[in-house]
């Protein structure tokens, strides 16, 4: 044994002081091996739609309604089970709805609460007891466990387990159990979430759903372009700023920013009602239909007209001050024929839709007026100074990150920039260039940078780099050859419009090119999938999520209400448990209160995208390979203790 190797083991002692702790531990580390892999939960493209994400986590996208038929078969009605589900899925709603309807409410939690218990049994099944006491909530963790594992068929407890029931009601704690044994079963049901990017833009509640995944027991993030872009803008970085706005204001969202994250938008909203007073913003109407009144319409309309002229002028100046990012060709205010209405792209002259520009001077059209400086001034101290904004990107930054490899999955938002042949694109980041893995990595320290670097110039770097990552033709988040905002609005030809796709979503189906990309970041090509979201799946028009016999797997099925009838769903959840992956498509959730009141779930579609021969084991997982190193390192300290090397203590 070497002087390192004695150092480890006797650093290893410490927590394991004797042969018999020594050995214990290998024997429950050996145990869990054997266990079945928790289920990973993974969902994508989320777009601030609570409700109905809330609802699928509740439901553990179908999985407890299953557990509830397993349990109860036919010795529950159709009826019966459905209201259980949805009193699992919102016990305290549930509740309150079923107590204010009920005779004898002592009666129905006496029912309630047994066949709830049943339900934590079967959903606890595959988890160490230890496992589940960690679960357990404080105020119940002995009542729950010592219900849980009641005997039905054994007669010399069933006065204790029904005493403690009939205590818990008497004492007018039964819906806080309920409540828990509801919590209990959710938990249970999902045993690691992965979200696989965007959770910001378009509906109104990025915000809760960000609170929801800050308490959530075991997660990861990997971040979307609509997170980076609110990253960056929560560092005031200007370019981000402006699109962060322009969009919530363009999807009528414009409470995200002061209901949600007390955002003054009144200087905003004076100065775009002022300016474009006159002005039928002809070409900046809004995404779907809001439910607006006609004077908040107005103002969201101007608004987005408003952030649109900024953000042409602030990226201007960030095109000037980056040459490196290869946007020069995205400089297009200076290409206006301002007298004749005209706009000259690619050697094209296109006629422009809205020509109404008051507040652009065309001999320095990227220069800001001073009202135009004093907003975005205003914008920048509002975000960098918003507590829970930036609450909320600090956890992206420990939860989240740019990609992940986790159990052979390899995890990201869009893609791995490929070149036309299939090959790993390389993109020059400050001056050097990177590819695949390697540009994965460059860029996530970068944007790491932006948050703590001590050199401001670094900083300033990092947090440039995300307004990039949100919209350059080499970000892995973009996927794209340009980002068409102007043409979008202010150019008809849908020919100017065009934003073409990176080269990645032409070889889904290339077990060669594929095979590159897995060996590139360290798997092996026949034994992984890729999952990732971004471009809505056209489920409607027949496109299968499902490429290249699984190693692909889009989930990018519509959550947001705006793509839904693109996709013709309402979602994607991707299921992995010990038998295999199993793909659900979701149906449109009517509201939270129509789940609780009519007992409503949301109808899922659920298809098996690959089986396992042999059920995977805890022994087969990146959670498997830490454990069997940790029995290694056991094995070699009670080898140790044997020999007389190190002695035992603490007997």
């Amino acid at each position: 044994m070497d002087v390192t190797e004695k150092r480890y083991l006797e650093l290893l002692s410490r927590s394991f002081p004797t042969a018999a702790k020594a050995s214990a531990e290998i024997i429950n580390l050996s145990a869990i091996l054997n266990l079945p892999k928790g289920t990973e939960f993974f969902a994508s493209d989320i777009h601030g739609e609570y409700e109905a994400f809330s609802h699928i986590l509740r439901n553990g996208s179908g999985s407890i309604r299953l557990k509830i038929d397993d349990v109860f078969g036919d010795e529950l009605s159709k009826e019966e089970k459905r209201s259980l589900a949805t009193l699992i899925y919102y016990p305290r709603e549930k509740m309150e709805l079923v107590l204010s309807q009920v005779d004898d409410p002592e009666a129905w939690y006496g029912v309630m609460v047994p066949r709830l218990v049943a339900v934590c049994k079967r959903a606890a099944r595959k988890y160490t007891r230890s496992r589940v006491r960690k679960a357990l909530p404080k105020d119940f963790a002995y009542i729950i466990e010592e219900l849980m594992t009641e005997n039905r068929h054994g007669v010399d407890k069933q006065a204790y387990y029904a005493a403690i029931i009939d205590a818990v009601i008497r004492t007018d704690r039964g819906g806080a159990l309920i409540e828990a044994l509801c919590q209990l079963i959710q938990r249970l049901a999902i045993d690691h979430l992965h979200i696989v990017g965007d959770i910001y833009d378009r509906g109104p509640y990025p915000h809760i759903i960000m609170d929801t995944l800050m308490e959530y027991h075991s997660l990861d993030i990997q971040w979307g372009n609509h997170d980076i872009v609110w990253m960056g803008a929560a560092l005031g970085q200007r370019g981000c700023i402006a699109h962060v706005v322009r969009n919530c204001a363009r999807y009528g969202n414009l409470s995200i920013l002061e209901d949600a994250y007390g955002i003054n938008i009144l200087p905003l909203a004076s100065f775009a009602l002022d300016a474009y007073r006159d002005d039928p913003c002809v070409a900046f109407g809004l995404k779907g239909n809001p439910d607006l009144s006609p004077q908040e319409l107005e103002m969201n309309v101007k608004i987005q007209k408003a952030m649109a002229i900024i953000q042409f002028k602030v990226e201007g100046k960030l095109i000037d001050e980056n040459p490196d990012f290869g946007l020069e060709d995205r400089k297009l205010l200076d290409k206006i024929d301002y007298e004749r209405g005209t706009v000259m792209l690619d050697g094209v002259e296109y006629e422009l839709t809205d020509t109404v520009f008051p507040t652009v001077d065309p001999a320095d059209p990227y220069r800001l007026t001073p009202e135009e400086e004093d907003v975005v001034q205003r914008l920048e101290q509002a975000f960098a100074g918003c507590e829970k904004l930036q609450r909320h990107m600090r956890f992206f930054l420990e939860a989240g990150s740019l990609y992940k490899v986790y159990n052979g999955s390899l995890l990201f938002h869009a893609c791995v920039p490929l070149n036309a042949d299939g090959s790993l694109k390389e993109v020059d980041v400050f001056g050097r260039t990177y590819k695949g893995r390697a540009l994965y990595d460059a860029m996530e320290r970068w944007v790491r940078a932006g948050f703590f670097d001590p050199d401001p110039d670094m900083r300033k770097r990092g947090r440039d780099l995300m307004w990039y990552l949100w919209l350059g033709e080499g970000s892995p988040l973009f996927a794209k050859s340009k980002m068409a905002t102007f043409e979008l609005y202010l150019i008809a030809d849908k020919a100017a419009r065009k934003e073409v796709k990176n080269a990645f979503y032409s070889y889904l189906d290339d077990e060669a090119v594929l095979a590159g990309i897995f060996e590139d970041f360290g798997l092996d090509p026949d034994a992984s999938r890729i999952v990732c979201g971004h471009v809505p799946v056209k489920v409607k028009d027949g496109e299968d999520p499902v490429k290249c016999n699984g190693r692909v797997l889009t989930i990018d099925g519509g959550f947001s209400k705006a793509y839904q009838p693109t996709t013709g769903i309402a979602g994607y959840t991707l299921i992995s448990n010990s038998y295999g992956f199993v793909l659900a498509a979701h149906e449109p959730l009517e509201s939270m209160r129509a789940a609780v009141m009519n007992e409503l779930d949301i109808h899922s579609s659920r298809r098996v995208v690959e089986r396992v021969e042999k059920r995977t084991l805890v022994a087969d997982t990146d959670t498997g390979a830490v454990l069997k190193q940790q029995i290694a390192d056991l094995e070699l300290l009670l080898a140790a203790y044997r020999c007389g090397e190190i002695a035992e203590s603490g007997k």
